[in-house]
């Protein structure tokens, strides 16, 4: 066998490995819709209908698709740098607030209205995306922990603006503020939500990121903190200054998804306005194996699910929350797979017998961790 038709089979096998999870995750679902007397089959030609049977339901799921897509290339950078930045849903909600900002206090044409909503929904997510890595730099918080606060606090705000400064004029509601103008929206194809600008910058994003880590210093710095940042210190990077870049850099995109969907999806400001895409987001990057170029068909089935999971209420009287079940599953799966091929790895790495030194017996040759260390 040539290397050529090795590297092939490897990838063969690694695709097949990859697709494993949504494999099994189907055939658990669909045997979830058998024990409640209905058609896995006729469950599945609903969701894939549900999400993609006419324009505005494909435009509905192209729309929740960006500010997932968004999260999770954004979260990427973060798990590159070794952070778990579970702060991404608050950091979504500024995003939104910035926008929301602009939307009902500042009046100009569209062009102008448009790029200064994104704009100000980008700055919002890195503030707060820097709270959180300042709590951990400075005043060692862990990222968790600082994060989950800061949603909390996020979270808070929303309701606050919606019921007091920002509320509806005599109405007493937690519903949303009032329907942003016209020309603050995200131009959109038709009567759907389906924005191409939001399309663009969602892919934008997952090549931005990809080629961020892939082929640049900041990138291989990064990845250097993340896998030992003491190591990395030692080596005169400068660890925090690169963690809250990769913070800034996650905080930007969550804020710009969080601008999309109040100027996009609602086009106002509701208390949910993050989609809990934060979170989710984190299992499509696990899920991604932390590579930014599957970030985008995992987040597209994603979306599908939970766009078309909606049907399955309305056609067979199924709760929606099945779609819930079906992610979940799927990360259960694919977490366990990734445990299992770690298992493997290291166990072959234990029974592998040791290099041969090149050394001659006795001699003074010098370790190659310290000769790595000292080039």
């Amino acid at each position: 066998m040539t290397a050529r038709s090795g590297e092939d089979a490897a990838g063969v096998r690694g695709a097949a490995i990859g697709a494993l999870p949504f494999v099994v995750a189907l055939l658990f679902a669909g045997l979830l819709i058998l024990l409640v007397g209905e058609n896995p089959l006729e469950a599945l030609r609903l969701i894939l209908d549900g999400s993609l049977g006419s324009p505005d339901k494909l435009s509905d799921t192209i729309m929740v698709w960006v500010p997932l897509t968004l999260a999770a290339a954004g979260l990427v950078v973060t798990f590159a740098a070794g952070l778990w930045n579970i702060g991404v849903e608050g950091q979504i909600v500024l995003g939104a607030i910035g926008a929301a900002l602009i939307a009902r206090e500042v009046t100009a044409p569209s062009w102008i209205l448009v790029p200064l909503t994104l704009l100000f929904g980008i700055l919002f997510g890195v503030v707060w995306a820097l709270l959180a890595g300042v709590l951990k730099t400075k005043g060692k918080v862990n990222e968790i922990f600082g994060g989950l606060g800061l949603d909390f606090v996020a979270t808070g705000l929303t309701l606050y603006l919606i019921i007091g400064p920002w509320a509806r004029e005599g109405i007493a509601s937690t519903s949303g503020t009032e329907p942003f103008p016209e020309d603050a929206l995200l131009p959109a194809v038709g009567d759907t939500r389906f924005s191409p600008l939001a399309v663009a910058l969602a892919i934008l994003a997952v090549i931005g990121v990809w080629l961020l880590l892939r082929g640049t210093r900041f990138g291989l710095k990064l990845k250097a903190v993340g896998r030992n940042p003491k190591s990395a210190f030692l080596l005169g990077i400068p660890t925090n200054r690169y963690i809250l870049g990769a913070f800034a850099i996650c905080g930007g995109l969550a804020g710009l998804a969080g601008a999309i969907q109040a100027t996009g999806f609602h086009q106002k400001l509701v208390p949910s306005v993050s989609g809990g895409y934060g979170f989710l987001g984190i299992l499509v990057v696990l899920l991604a194996g932390f590579r930014a170029i599957w970030v985008a068909p995992i987040s597209a089935f994603f979306a599908i699910v939970m766009v078309g999971s909606i049907s399955l209420t309305l056609r067979l009287d199924i709760d929606s929350a099945i779609g819930g079940v079906l992610t979940g599953v799927l990360v259960l799966f694919a977490l366990i797979g990734s445990g299992l091929r770690d298992y493997r790895q290291r166990k072959r790495a234990m029974e592998a017998p040791p290099p041969e030194s090149e050394a001659e017996p006795g001699g003074d040759a010098e370790p190659a961790d310290a000769r790595e260390a000292t080039n």
